[in-house]
């Protein structure tokens, strides 16, 4: 595994960005995959269950819409629909935060541990452990992002009102945002350092690096849409095509488990993608992270000269 270590402290122009992330993509997405599902079968069980209860939701409320005669008549089962999408839609959303924190943090540590070990055979419990030690970190940093995201919404929604330039503008700020906090929260990690120092240390990087962080996180960001759009292909086209017999055949959904069934596995599938998402993005801003750290201090670079120093 060693002999096919790619070296991720090394400063590297934009394109070398991208390509660095699919070979890394490439040899670890199996290993990682791993650690993702060893560590969110608990949440993949509740996404689960928030899909089933939406699905229900939707079909009860588009069932009462068309007044089907099966759907017994009763006038309480409109609010049932109503408590199945609000029940379902809170317990999404309370496993998305979840995770997001889980797989942020997951992620960084995995592709810490990949340059501390220099393989990509990484023991799972290894990354867990070093997720784990800096839980109280991680949280406060979720925490002080709610007033951040605040402001930023209220800056996104200033600049969209703009005509034209506001919403180039709007979307440049917003890969800004992403590349800062996704390179802050990977400083916290690797160097261990408080929120703030972390936050300042990545706002200088991003800074000084503008236009190949935004480029790095809208180009990749647009990639990883694209394939992550690829896997769900197959999913959408068998409810396509379900969807399409259920119209054709007048078919009784609302009493039909084989449609609930495949609504909310396939509801579930498209969550589960999302997550997954999380992660491999800030894949992205790990990459960028090393190139901006190295370019900044050069950190790898003096400590090979050194070494080749002591051999002499």
């Amino acid at each position: 595994m060693k002999d096919n270590y790619i070296p991720l402290r090394v400063n590297r122009e934009f394109g070398e960005i991208i390509s660095t992330y699919f070979d890394f993509f490439k040899q670890n997405i199996k290993n990682f995959t791993n650690v993702f599902i060893s560590y969110n079968g608990i949440f993949l069980v509740g996404l689960l269950i928030a899909s089933y209860l939406l699905v229900s939701g939707f079909i009860g409320m588009i069932a009462h819409e068309y007044n089907y005669e099966n759907v017994s008549g009763e006038i309480g089962l409109e609010q049932n629909y109503y408590l199945y999408l609000g029940f379902g839609g809170f317990l999404f959303f309370v496993i998305f935060i979840c995770v997001a924190v889980l797989n942020y943090s997951l992620s960084s540590s995995y592709m810490i541990k990949y340059v501390e070990k220099k393989s990509s055979d990484i023991d799972k419990k290894e990354v867990w452990e070093y997720a784990k030690s800096q839980f109280g970190n991680i949280i406060l940093f979720v925490l002080l992002l709610i007033p951040i995201y605040l402001v930023i919404l209220m800056a996104s929604f200033i600049l969209v009102i703009i005509p034209i330039l506001g919403i180039f503008a709007q979307y440049i700020f917003q890969f800004f945002i992403s590349a800062w906090i996704g390179v802050s929260f990977f400083d916290m990690l690797e160097k261990k350092k408080g929120i703030t120092d972390a936050l300042g240390e990545g706002w200088r990087l991003v800074t000084a690096n503008f236009w190949k962080s935004v480029g790095v996180n809208f180009i990749l960001g647009l990639l990883l849409g694209i394939l992550l759009m690829i896997t769900l292909i197959v999913p959408a086209i068998i409810i396509g095509v379900y969807t399409f017999h259920v119209v054709e055949n007048n078919v009784d959904y609302s009493h039909s488990i084989v449609t609930t069934i495949i609504y909310t596995l396939g509801t579930c599938f498209i969550l589960i993608i999302a997550v997954y998402g999380q992660c491999l993005s800030q894949f992205v801003n790990g990459i960028l992270y090393y190139a901006l750290h190295e370019k900044t201090y050069n950190e790898n670079t003096r400590a090979s000269i050194a070494q080749i120093g002591q051999n002499y």
